[in-house]
């Protein structure tokens, strides 16, 4: 009879030496803690470890590597820095337009003979009829004008004595009071 014979697989017993990794955590509270953690999962320090490194290994197959996160972020950084790039140029762009917009509207107010309907700035009436008082400065400050633009205070000043004629508004010190 011919034996045959098996091939065994080796025992864990056996193997143990080949299986064994040694690892030196960084503090004895870092193993006592794991030890403690371990022992209230039930398990051995060594399964314990096995598991989360086998997890943590699982996750970062999950996940994007590091360096491709890197190479995201700086292309985001650099679409960022673009973007608020172009919203500088724009925010002028829209300030210019703004500029011109008002001038062009208060245009009436600086030709001395001007005939025909002339618009005062919504916003200066809103601003009178919602304070009793304002100071000249606040005025300014509360349209957003630039105190060096003479043109624009000067049409604001005649919008100001056109409704002060009409009886809307009264001047006072350094200012003026809604009368409505």
């Amino acid at each position: 009879m011919v034996e045959r014979k098996k091939q065994l697989k080796p025992s864990k017993t056996e193997t143990v030496k080949q299986r064994a990794i040694y690892v030196y955590l960084p503090s004895l509270e870092t193993a006592q803690r794991w030890k403690k953690t371990a022992n209230k999962e039930g398990v051995s320090i060594s399964k314990f470890v096995t598991e989360h490194v086998e997890n943590s290994l699982r996750q970062e197959n999950k996940h994007t590597p590091r360096v491709e996160l890197l190479e995201k972020i700086k292309r985001l950084e650099d679409e960022n820095k673009d973007f608020r790039k172009q919203n500088r140029m724009l925010d002028k762009a829209v300030d210019n337009l703004e500029s011109e917009l008002r001038t062009f509207r208060l245009q009436p107010f600086l030709e001395p003979h001007h005939e025909g309907v002339r618009k005062y700035e919504k916003d200066l009436v809103e601003l009178l009829r919602h304070r009793d008082r304002i100071r000249n400065d606040e005025i300014l400050n509360a349209l957003d004008i630039d105190p060096v633009n003479s043109d624009v205070i000067k049409a604001i000043n005649k919008q100001l004595e056109h409704l002060a004629a009409y009886g809307l508004i009264k001047a006072i010190p350094r200012g003026w009071k809604w009368k409505g």
